[in-house]
């Protein structure tokens, strides 16, 4: 129900500027380093172990996405999930499909042709990730608290409100995404694409477009469009879940209306817009700058250590002999059993109990018992591995 005396959008100059135009050089500075930064991560490491890493974070992105809904579920039932097992107990299965259905439709957003933004910040995109989520799920699924059921990718023929914005009017909505493909949908200098990215993201939450599904839609996008800068290897999402009340703060304060003559020329603020870019982009540079420092090739060397160390304490059959052979994993990528054991310079008996050991734990992984061996990042050795990226799955799950 549409509030009285609330505006009625209609007409898609009342949601102009959709890009800021003054202070531009700071966030464009700010953008550039970022880039920067995410051109080198990685570099050093085995595809293989990145591979991994992608898929932990795929996993994260599910799981601070409803998390910002305040519909997650334990990182440990999506690791459960994803095996194929579910909870008997109703609404964590419900989660656990919920979570599954968003990593599956990642993946399917990610076989799209082209990266640039002229492609992945098409409004047809935005559609296709709502459609690509929500036909993943079956009604009683999609059902909301209210009754309704989601229906996946078609645009609302109502009005709403939601909290108190007013989103344009349900029958201009095709107008509206039109213009935001004009502005958004083209190629964009490096150091200005996380600034369409992130104007991008505000205006479509503004515009609201479909009846409920609007922020995972929008944050599918924003990945894909990332994608290029993330290489799956941060998640703007956890930025976003840690600063939950920022991140809805914001994305509020740039729906306002113009502050004075002094604030743009368009009918909702440019001040704000602008302090929702700059704040989107300080979310981005902490992020990367995080995993910069996790991926580090000293930083991971200490890191088997700590794990080592912690697990021989507990397990006399796992030895500090494992950390070199270790460290091979991480930068050379799958490597021949015979060749691990060799690496540890212990005895054959010895080695192999050794390895037995490292692969019952989760600290490293195999097809099968004549298949190479390869670095794992099992839920259970991440606070060592990459302490606090993911610290929710070191929580006990109750």
């Amino acid at each position: 129900m549409t509030k009285k005396n609330s505006p009625q959008y209609d007409s898609i100059r009342q949601f102009e500027p959709l890009l800021p135009k003054q202070r531009m050089g700071e966030l464009q500075s700010q953008a550039l380093e970022i880039e920067e930064k995410s051109s080198l991560l990685g570099n050093g490491i085995h595809l293989t172990t990145l591979t991994s890493i992608q898929e932990l974070v795929r996993s994260m992105n599910s799981y601070y996405s409803n998390r910002i809904e305040g519909q997650s579920t334990h990182p440990a039932n999506i690791e459960r999930a994803l095996a194929r097992d579910f909870s008997d107990k109703p609404d964590i299965a419900k989660l656990q499909r919920v979570a599954i259905a968003y990593i599956n439709a990642e993946k399917e957003l990610e076989l799209i042709d082209g990266r640039g933004l002229e492609n992945t910040l098409r409004s047809s995109i935005l559609i296709q990730a709502h459609r690509a989520l929500y036909q993943k799920l079956d009604s009683l699924d999609r059902k909301i608290p209210e009754g309704r059921v989601i229906e996946p990718g078609q645009i609302r023929q109502e009005q709403v409100t939601v909290g108190n914005h007013v989103p344009p009017i349900w029958s201009s909505i095709p107008n509206f995404l039109i213009r935001m493909d004009e502005v958004y949908a083209k190629q964009a200098p490096s150091h200005q694409r996380l600034i369409y990215i992130a104007s991008a993201h505000q205006r479509a939450m503004w515009v609201h477009p479909f009846l409920d599904g609007n922020g995972r839609a929008v944050r599918l996008q924003t990945h894909l469009a990332m994608m290029d800068l993330t290489k799956g290897l941060w998640s703007m999402n956890r930025g976003l879940a840690r600063n939950r009340e920022a991140y809805y703060a914001y994305l509020s304060g740039a729906d306002d209306p113009r502050h004075g003559d002094l604030d743009g020329r368009g009918n909702l603020s440019e001040k704000m817009l602008w302090e929702w870019c700059q704040w989107f982009i300080s979310i981005a540079n902490d992020q990367v700058s995080f995993m910069e420092k996790m991926l580090n090739l000293f930083e991971m060397r200490k890191n088997l250590e700590a794990l080592i160390f912690f697990r021989s304490s507990q397990d006399k059959e796992i030895r500090r002999e494992a950390i070199a052979p270790l460290y091979h994993l991480y930068l050379a990528g799958p490597t021949k059993r015979g060749d691990f054991l060799q690496m540890t310079g212990l005895g054959e008996r010895t080695a192999r109990s050794l390895l037995s050991r490292l692969l019952k734990t989760g600290v490293v992984t195999s097809a099968n018992h004549k298949a190479p061996i390869q670095l794992a990042f099992s839920l259970d050795n991440l606070q060592f591995l990459l302490p606090n990226l993911y610290p929710e799955a070191a929580t006990l799950n109750f």
